[in-house]
């Protein structure tokens, strides 16, 4: 026998042997792409399950803010008026600018800032004393005062929001006094005598309907906001959007609720903003009952 044939006998069995190992090697190949696939796709589903489901909003009665303010009243007392602590810190910031428009009018934009950023804080801790009622847990002020640590990111956004849309309001105030006002600069006194004795009925107008356009927005991203990324953490913007929501699907009631509001804080600013220690605390725990109402409960 040639050498060549020798050569091609010993070749076959090797070649017989290679193919099942390349074969083998495919197999695997594609068991393990499949695999990666099987588990990108599995870790897919799981990234959509932890998604949180978009708030539903629920429709109610005319009369459900009058409830809100019973049940703020309620939670008040049954949380033995710890709230008040908050309403104190409400008081003094309302005091702090009124004494630095007093003194140093120059620095009351930058005062009234601050109180725009910390006030969504303080909030917090009056929504959460209300759900540590609701759940039965002991009622921890201490506890209550870094709730907002749930959810910083989304709580810190929002209320930059909120100082935004006032710096906002803020310089259109200026524009509009300086466009249509008569007198030199927009002190507290002239603006207030202006509006009560309407000595300048196109200021009256213009500004009031300004005023009203942004006190419609704040009030439109903010009426469940809060509560909502306290109690399911909640991003900001679907917690804006479920506001929003509510608005539009009870329009009747939520004006009626901002409007006792208003009527609240303001007797209390006209009464030296003393009156803040009890209303800003009702006014927050009837807010969680309104975000009860008019939020549905996450399916289990």
């Amino acid at each position: 026998m040639t050498e060549a044939g020798k050569s091609d006998k010993q070749g076959a069995p090797a070649a017989q042997a290679a193919a099942p190992a390349s074969g083998a090697s495919g197999a695997s190949g594609a068991s393990g792409a499949s695999g990666a696939s099987g588990a990108s796709g599995a870790s897919g589903k799981a990234a959509a399950a932890a998604a949180p489901a978009a708030p539903r909003v629920r429709t109610v009665g005319a009369g459900a803010p009058f409830r809100w303010l019973a049940r703020g009243w309620h939670d008040l007392r049954a949380t033995g008026f710890r709230a008040t602590f908050y309403g104190a810190m409400f008081a003094l910031m309302g005091l702090l600018i009124s004494v630095v428009y007093a003194t140093q009018w120059q620095l009351t934009l930058a005062v009234t800032a601050g109180f725009f950023l910390v006030g969504p804080f303080l909030c917090t801790g009056i929504y959460d004393l209300s759900r540590q009622l609701e759940r039965g847990e002991p009622i921890d002020l201490a506890a209550s005062m870094t709730c907002w640590r749930r959810n910083l990111a989304s709580v810190a956004f929002f209320a930059a929001i909120l100082t935004f849309a006032m710096f906002l309001w803020a310089r259109v105030s200026f524009v509009i006094f300086a466009l249509v006002s008569t007198t030199d600069f927009p002190t507290l006194q002239t603006v207030v005598a202006q509006i009560v004795t309407l000595s300048n009925i196109a200021f009256v107008l213009v500004w009031g309907g300004v005023g009203f356009v942004f006190a419609t927005l704040a009030f439109a991203i903010s009426v469940v906001s809060i509560p909502l990324m306290l109690d399911r953490r909640a991003d900001t913007m679907m917690s804006i959007f479920a506001s929003v929501q509510a608005l539009f699907a009870n329009p009747l009631p939520v004006y009626i609720w901002g409007a006792l509001i208003v009527f609240l804080i303001g007797t209390s600013l006209l009464l030296w903003m003393w009156p803040l220690v009890i209303a800003a605390p009702v006014i927050g725990h009837a807010t969680w009952h309104a975000y009860r109402d008019l939020i549905e409960p996450e399916s289990k």
